[in-house]
């Protein structure tokens, strides 16, 4: 009996040992648990707001409907006082960004990491001025602002954005020859780009010299574009545009 009663003495640390590493397990398990389960059901973190929030505004240019990235009309300050309208002629459907500018510059926003270009064409309230937008987006701040560096300074109309004339239209007549001017505007990975004439087609040697007002709300548009479009928003996880 007392061999007997040894060999079991002898089997109750390995059970008890046993018994401990499973009791281990299960807690592991059950921290493992119940940690994936804050991870799953935690709201985001700062950090991870930021993110969602720079990310939206980089795919605005993609995601956002034509007509939001260029409003119908935009509102402006007229030339002789007052508040005028800007009202939009068309849209291009073309985003390459070696369509949307001269030669002259292919490289430098190739190099830069341009994305695509989106241009739109505006009529002064008057319908004397025509304006050609172009919107620029890049993968980087960076790299707008070294494609900001190509571009003529000045207001020199080229090599720079391209203008997009609408046959049947007040703008039919503006061509590249007729481009009189050009700005630039940058926030965030976005230029606004803009390039404006006069509607009588007149070349830009030939149109003598302007007065710097006539051409001011181009500013006004491309500011406007800029502004709804680079300025980030609050992340909204609840809503499918977002991607937190």
């Amino acid at each position: 009996m007392g061999g007997i009663h040894d060999r079991r003495g002898r089997a109750w640390p390995t059970l008890v040992i046993a018994s401990l590493l499973t009791l281990t397990c299960v807690i592991v398990a059950g921290v493992a648990v119940r940690t994936a389960a804050a991870e799953l059901t935690r709201g985001p973190t700062p950090a991870e707001l930021e993110r969602a929030s720079l990310g939206e505004l980089a795919r605005r240019w993609q995601t956002w409907p034509a007509g939001r990235i260029f409003p119908e009309s935009v509102g402006y300050a007229a030339e002789q006082g007052g508040r005028e309208n800007a009202l939009r002629v068309g849209i291009s459907p073309e985003t390459r960004c070696d369509r949307a500018v001269d030669a002259g510059l292919h490289g430098a926003l190739r190099l830069a990491g341009c994305r695509g270009i989106l241009r739109a064409t505006y009529i002064d309230g008057l319908q004397g001025i025509v304006v050609t937008v172009g919107v620029a987006a890049f993968g980087t701040e960076r790299g707008a602002a070294t494609a900001e560096a190509a571009l003529p300074r000045g207001g020199r109309p080229a090599p720079g954005l391209r203008a997009l004339a609408y046959p049947g239209t007040v703008t039919d007549r503006f061509g590249q020859d007729e481009r009189q001017g050009g700005l630039v505007r940058r926030a965030g990975p976005y230029l606004v780009l803009a390039t404006f004439g006069q509607v009588d087609g007149r070349p830009a040697r030939a149109a003598g010299t302007q007065r710097p007002t006539v051409f001011a709300f181009a500013g006004d548009i491309a500011d406007r574009i800029l502004a709804d479009l680079a300025t980030p928003a609050r992340p909204d996880c609840a809503s499918a545009e977002w991607r937190c």
